[in-house]
């Protein structure tokens, strides 16, 4: 079987693929926490078109005054 070794997409630093490493794609807990930084600060986007026939997802929230905890039998 063959070593496979890929780039992490954070430092480019080259790793070896296995199931071994639990930060799998990144070679660590570092690159792969500044990687969820950059995506929860907005760095990262995914581009989608709005579908004018859809209605915004903030027009179906309820207001949290109006929200109740729903009851769990």
């Amino acid at each position: 079987m063959s070593t496979v070794k890929v780039p992490c997409p954070q430092c480019k630093k080259k790793l070896i693929w296995s199931s071994d490493n639990p930060h799998r794609p990144f070679c660590c807990e570092r690159c792969k926490l500044i990687d969820l930084g950059a995506w929860a600060s907005g760095d990262y986007q995914i581009a989608a078109e709005m579908n004018p026939d859809e209605e915004e997802f903030s027009t179906g929230m309820v207001e949290l005054s109006n929200w109740r905890s729903p009851t769990i039998h």
